[in-house]
């Protein structure tokens, strides 16, 4: 992924930020020569610069047969950027752009099937969603129908080697046009369009 320097985030807050607002990612790697690419929920965990993901595949995926090299894109918010937001003298040379918040890491994949490892995935990954949602489901390990589920998926680590933040949140622009822009931001009522904002003047001086 392209980066400009004045778009780098080095602070793994953010990458924490990022996951806990979604952990939906897509993880793409190379397949017979093609880029092969799934999405789907994962787990989470960092301690200092160490950065792991956890998840299952379908067993049907061909991706549930592929161990090495990937890439393991993190969505954030994103937003379009009028020109006309900005009041700096300049604006008739401004162009429209989108702002943005993502991570890609980067590392290599092994893959399980132990059983108590995959339960305790489902496991995780259900209780997580179903607070979020109210919902009470839970996986219990000492039901046959739940334990036959576990077959038709397979685990997978990725230990993340590289990461690459990118929030693109008009750094390269006046004070003043970022404070503009966040203002239009917020103006529009859309919930992207205020997380943009948001992120925006985390990172802009007063």
């Amino acid at each position: 992924m392209y980066v400009p320097a004045s778009f780098a985030e080095t602070d793994l807050t953010a990458l924490d930020a990022l996951i806990e607002r979604d952990n939906f990612i897509t993880l793409v790697a190379v397949l017979d020569g093609a880029p092969h690419a799934t999405h789907l929920p994962v787990l989470y965990r960092r301690d200092g610069e160490r950065v792991e993901l956890r998840g299952h595949f379908s067993r049907a995926n061909p991706q549930s047969r592929l161990s090495g090299a990937a890439l393991a894109i993190v969505h954030g918010p994103h937003a379009y950027i009028s020109p006309g937001w900005y009041p700096d003298e300049a604006a008739a040379s401004r162009v429209p752009t989108w702002n943005y918040a993502l991570a890609h890491l980067h590392g290599g994949i092994e893959l399980f099937d132990e059983e108590s490892a995959l339960a305790e995935i489902v496991d995780t990954l259900s209780a997580h969603h179903e607070s979020q949602v109210g919902g009470d489901w839970r996986y219990e390990h000492d039901r046959d129908d739940h334990r036959v589920q576990l077959r038709g998926i397979v685990g997978f680590s990725l230990t993340v080697e590289r990461i690459q933040l990118n929030f693109k949140l008009n750094q390269n622009h006046p004070v003043g046009n970022r404070h503009a822009v966040a203002s239009s931001l917020e103006s529009t009522g859309r919930p992207y369009d205020a997380e943009v904002a948001r992120l925006m003047r985390e990172r802009t001086p007063v």
